[in-house]
């Protein structure tokens, strides 16, 4: 018997199984969120990562000056007069300064020069127009007598630094001092602090000329 009900029939079975607009925009409004969130996520770690690479190149900068300065300062000679510690005068200030005497090799950071060259490890002007002071090395060879600075050549290792202090450990005075100009003895230690743009906390780099008692 026909009851009347149209239950049964395929135009109700489909408009029961049909999506409403109301869904489709609700769907693709949740799909939307959850894909902004991913991207934020993405985004965010890869910003991170980003930073961290950069704070791992600089520290390598450090371990790498840090690495140099032990090898290059150890092996210098007493009684040559192959280190002095002394300042220079920097954008109107005096800025501390470490001078050693080396040939080819990690102090020059070059394999292939002939002779001796005076090395400073000092604080040079990023550029003329900037304040920006980088941390690096001005060679020049030992025996140079020309007044102009034609020979010079800077080597940068660390960019923007804020200062640059050196001690030097002198065990006869068992104090350390702010000058080093002793051409027959070397100090027993030799102590660098570096001012980090990025951090409150100075870079601290001691090398030790001699051996300390324990």
């Amino acid at each position: 018997m026909f009851t009347g009900s149209n239950n049964g029939t395929p135009g109700a079975r489909h408009r029961t199984a049909a999506f409403t607009l109301l869904e489709i925009t609700l769907a693709v409004l949740i799909l939307s969120m959850m894909s902004l969130a991913i991207y934020r996520f993405v985004q965010t770690n890869i910003i991170a990562m980003r930073a961290s690479a950069a704070a791992d190149a600089v520290d390598a900068r450090y371990t790498g000056l840090r690495e140099m300065l032990t090898q290059q300062l150890q092996s210098l000679p007493p009684g040559a007069g192959a280190l002095v510690g002394d300042a220079v005068r920097v954008n109107d200030k005096d800025r501390d300064t470490l001078t050693w005497i080396c040939s080819a090799g990690p102090g020059l950071m070059t394999r292939y020069a002939p002779g001796d060259f005076r090395v400073d490890l000092r604080l040079q002007p990023h550029d003329a127009k900037s304040a920006q002071l980088d941390l690096g090395l001005l060679r020049r060879p030992k025996d140079d007598t020309a007044i102009a600075d034609e020979h010079d050549s800077f080597v940068p290792l660390i960019n923007d630094v804020t200062n640059l202090q050196i001690r030097f450990f002198d065990p006869r005075l068992n104090a350390w001092v702010p000058r080093w100009t002793d051409t027959i003895t070397l100090p027993r230690l030799v102590r660098i602090s570096i001012g980090r743009r990025d951090s409150k906390v100075p870079e601290e780099i001691v090398v030790p000329l001699a051996r300390t008692a324990l």
